[in-house]
């Protein structure tokens, strides 16, 4: 086969057209082009949490790293604050995740049922509260009469459900599990708890998959509840803690000796704004693309046919 032809579903050659070409052209200079505009913020973080911040405050760094440097990223694991906040966050992530999950899912299952009495009421006023809420205030005072302020489960339990994911995963329980598979189930005995964990799930696996990332990267980057309801340090999310060094310019014990000058301190602290993003952003960077297969298949399949 030579340049500019493809072959078709019988295996024949087919020549491109002028316009065929200047099409494809323009698509992969446009995907170059975004791609460019995405990895160099991404890239200059990088080279500057390892580089001399006299050189990122001069301006002289523009892509890669110059005057390689860890000191940054010592004195961010010698940071008790940031260790609490990163064992809290992963604790709130995966405990959160957990009952997202299953709430989402029980909840989906039992909407996408013909079967269920008062589906479209019930779908009704989920869909409700994507449009309509209480607001901060009356939310906060919910959350004080509860019980939860400054708990564990704040940070997990307010945000159980969300009412976009569980409508997605509505219409893919509806519209890509074959009824005849459900049929099938019930007739051989199966429970309903049963045919969701032994049918339906085995055949849902791509939506559950992108769902845990939704739920996973929400909690791991939520630090609005933490900041509202949480007011003991030991509690606090990797996020607080990045905010009040990002925003407050306040470095807590990160430690970086007591003999080193104000000098030195404030030209370490810049690079120090740079390793603490790549520290608090690295774990949802090295899982996504584990599951970033499932993307298309599972939004795409619980967002038609609504």
């Amino acid at each position: 086969m030579v340049k500019g032809e493809r072959l078709s579903k019988s295996g024949h050659a087919i020549r491109d057209s002028r316009g065929d070409r200047v099409f494809a052209f323009a698509v992969y200079a446009l995907v170059t082009l975004i791609l460019l505009l995405v990895s160099y913020p991404l890239i200059y973080v990088v080279s500057a949490s390892i580089s001399n911040p006299l050189d990122i405050i001069t301006g002289k760094l523009i892509l890669f790293p110059r005057d390689l440097s860890v000191r940054a990223y010592q004195a961010v694991f010698h940071s008790k604050d940031l260790l609490t906040g990163y064992k809290n966050t992963i604790l709130y992530s995966v405990a959160g995740t957990l009952i997202n999950i299953v709430l989402t899912t029980s909840g989906a299952y039992a909407l996408s049922r013909r079967d269920m009495w008062g589906r479209t009421a019930v779908t009704f006023m989920i869909s409700f509260t994507m449009f309509f809420g209480g607001g901060m205030i009356p939310t906060y005072i919910v959350i004080k009469n509860l019980g939860l302020l400054n708990t564990f489960w704040v940070m997990v339990l307010p945000g159980a459900i969300s009412a976009t994911n569980l409508l997605i995963m509505r219409n893919y329980f509806a519209n890509s599990v074959p009824q005849e598979i459900i049929e099938a189930a019930y007739m051989d005995g199966c429970s309903n708890v049963g045919t969701l964990l032994r049918v339906v799930l085995p055949t849902s696996m791509s939506i559950v998959a992108v769902m845990v990332i939704f739920y996973l990267v929400g909690h791991w980057n939520s630090y609005f509840s933490a900041l509202l309801y949480l007011n003991t340090r030991s509690k606090y999310t990797l996020q607080v803690f990045l905010r009040e060094i990002l925003i407050k310019n306040d470095y807590g014990d990160m430690g970086t000796g007591g003999e080193a000058s104000s000098v030195e301190m404030t030209l370490l602290y810049e690079s120090l704004k740079f390793a603490v993003i790549v520290v608090s952003t690295l774990p949802m960077m090295l899982f996504y693309p584990f599951m970033q297969r499932y993307f298309v298949k599972g939004v795409m399949m619980g967002s038609i046919k609504g």
